[in-house]
C-alpha cells in the first residue's frame, strides 16, 4: 500500500489520496454539466488511482501519479475532465518555470540581495554585471531542467553536492575550474 510520494524538490511526504480526489474534482468542476463525472465517478477514478499506485513497491513521484490520473480519467471516458486537469498541469509548469522570470526582474530591479552580496569585485548595479548575472540565471535554470541528468540535479538541490558554474554551462565554459596541471604541461 502506497504511503510516501516524492514532490518535485525530492522530498518524501506522505501520500493523501484526498489530493488526488480534490484534484479531479477541480478539473471536473470546469467542464460542462454533461461531461462532468458525478460524485461516485470521482470516487471510483480516485480508488482506481490509488489501486494503481498501490501496485508501486517504493515512493511515487509526482509526475507518475499525474500520468496515472489521466490514463485512468481517459479509461473513465471523461476525457474533458482529463483535458482540464492536462491544462491545470501544464499551467502550473509555466507558474514554476516563471521562477527564473523573478529572478530575473530581481537583478534589474536592484532586488536581489544574494547577487549583490555573491561577489564582491561585480558591481550588480552596472549594466554589464547585470547582464552577464541575467545569461547566468538563463543559464541556470536551462541546465538543472534540460542539460543535467536528474539526479545530479537532486543530489545539488539536496545539498550532497554543489554543480558549480550552472551559471556558464550552457555555453560548454566554465569560468573556475580544476586544472591538472602536470597534464597541461606535459600534453
Amino acid at each position: 500500500m502506497i504511503t510516501k510520494i516524492i514532490k518535485r524538490d525530492g522530498t518524501e511526504v506522505a501520500f493523501d489520496a484526498e489530493k488526488i480526489f480534490n484534484a479531479i474534482s477541480n478539473a471536473n468542476a470546469e467542464v460542462s454539466a454533461e461531461e462532468q463525472l458525478n460524485n461516485v465517478g470521482l470516487q471510483i477514478t480516485t480508488q482506481m488511482i490509488v489501486e494503481q499506485l498501490n501496485k508501486f513497491k517504493r515512493a511515487v513521484e509526482v509526475e507518475e501519479i499525474q500520468e496515472i490520473v489521466e490514463t485512468e480519467l481517459m479509461k473513465m471516458k471523461a476525457y474533458e475532465v482529463a483535458k482540464r486537469y492536462i491544462r491545470y498541469r501544464y499551467d502550473h509548469k509555466l507558474k514554476r518555470e516563471s521562477d527564473t522570470d523573478k529572478k530575473v526582474m530581481s537583478l534589474v530591479e536592484f532586488q536581489n540581495e544574494a547577487v549583490k552580496q555573491e561577489n564582491s569585485n561585480k558591481n550588480p548595479e552596472i549594466i554589464p554585471t547585470q547582464r552577464d548575472y541575467i545569461a547566468g540565471e538563463i543559464s541556470k535554470d536551462i541546465t538543472m531542467r534540460r542539460l543535467l541528468p536528474e539526479n545530479v540535479v537532486k543530489a545539488h538541490e539536496d545539498g550532497l553536492i554543489h554543480f558549480h558554474d550552472a551559471d556558464y554551462f550552457i555555453q560548454h565554459s566554465h569560468n573556475c575550474c580544476l586544472v591538472n596541471l602536470e597534464d597541461m604541461l606535459q600534453n
